[in-house]
């Protein structure tokens, strides 16, 4: 078995090493992450989450700052990039979806992955149109079946990618409380039904629909456990990728990464009603003790949001954690994140993660 890292294939798109950067909002990783991990061969991902409030005119009209800031984000990193991939992650709940995946399109991003609900209704005749590949973020293979039987019978076309995120994750997760630590909702044992799901209309249209397994992979190990033991085509990566250099957010929203134990990563109720994890501090404590944070609603960025009985906006909370403000904000995280020890470059990262997969190799033998 070779000791190198096999492509990862989007149809005719090719990525050299079989590693997607997740998508990380809001403002984490823009432009400066996405392209530094696209020249190391990767998939570069931008997260459209409310990436308007680098424009000053967010707070008057946030719908087009987030759509012109997402154009510019994408040009940005395609122009950074000398080889590799640009994607666009793009949560299904955002009230502007439909527009974001325009944007994207227009602004020639090679791929996107949407998750956050399910991508049923997408303007399928630009998508055709641009060539632009889609993907889809799933927690089951229910969910699997369920997007690719809708395409399949409204549009006569299915996603180019699946990527199966399991409960490990930082961020919002796709799943119940009492599933989070249930072994039997663990990535190894989510990623062989939708492998399933996806082979049968792998067949139907004759076509390669890659896999890839997300949510707390850590390790070149980790990546080859899941690309020769389970079957994946590639991994999708975030946490690690925070401790770079290039990663977009503020340096001290880095170093709560770097600085914090394994004790501090924990299982937060989102104000959008979801389970998320992330660090521990002041700002949820104070939440969790019943404290309102003030907060003034400038639009209603997430579909299922009710921001009235919202005890604080997760969006001003996730742009104050961006600018390392955490006095008013938090770091969502994943679950290996008290593992890391220090800031690193996208090209050491990934240097290590291919080294450590080659020894991963080398043990089977």
């Amino acid at each position: 078995m070779s000791e190198k890292m096999p492509e990862l294939y989007f149809g005719d798109l090719k990525a050299e090493v079989p590693i997607v950067q997740g998508g990380m909002g809001v403002g984490i990783s823009m432009s400066s992450l996405a392209s530094a991990v696209a020249n190391e061969g990767g998939v570069g991902v931008i997260s459209a989450a409310e990436i308007g409030f680098i424009r000053e005119e967010f707070a008057r009209n946030p719908k087009e700052a987030n759509t012109l800031a997402l154009e510019e984000e994408i040009k940005k990193a395609k122009s950074l990039s000398k080889k590799g991939i640009i994607g666009v992650n793009i949560m299904v709940a955002l009230t502007e979806f439909i527009d974001l995946i325009k944007a994207s399109i227009k602004a020639g991003a090679d791929i996107l992955f949407c998750g956050a609900g399910l991508p049923l209704t997408v303007p399928i005749e630009e998508i055709k149109e641009s060539g632009i590949k889609f993907g889809v973020i799933v927690s089951s293979a229910k969910a699997t079946t369920l997007i690719f039987k809708y395409w399949d019978r409204h549009y006569g076309v299915i996603p180019d990618a699946v990527v199966v995120e399991g409960p490990k994750a930082g961020g919002h997760l796709g799943f119940r409380y009492e599933q989070i630590d249930n072994p039997d909702f663990e990535l190894e044992k989510i990623v062989p039904p939708v492998l399933d799901a996806v082979k049968v209309y792998e067949e139907k249209y004759n076509k390669k629909i890659p896999t890839i397994a997300a949510g707390g992979i850590y390790t070149g190990e980790d990546i080859y456990k899941f690309i020769n033991k389970i079957g994946v085509d590639g991994v999708q990566m975030a946490t690690r990728f925070v401790a770079t250099h290039e990663c977009d957010a503020d340096i001290r929203f880095k170093e709560a990464y770097v600085n914090c134990k394994k004790e501090d990563i924990t299982i937060i109720r989102s104000p959008v009603g979801l389970p998320g994890r992330a660090i521990k501090n002041k700002f949820l404590e104070d939440v969790e003790e019943g404290k309102k944070q003030p907060f003034k609603c400038i639009w209603q960025c997430l579909k299922g949001c009710e921001y009235r009985k919202a005890p604080y906006c997760i969006t001003q909370a996730l742009i104050s954690a961006q600018k390392g403000v955490f006095k008013s904000g938090f770091a969502f995280a994943g679950s290996n994140a008290y593992r890391i020890n220090k800031i690193v470059s996208v090209k050491e990262l990934m240097d290590e993660l291919k080294a450590d997969y080659a020894k991963a190799v080398r043990s089977e033998e």
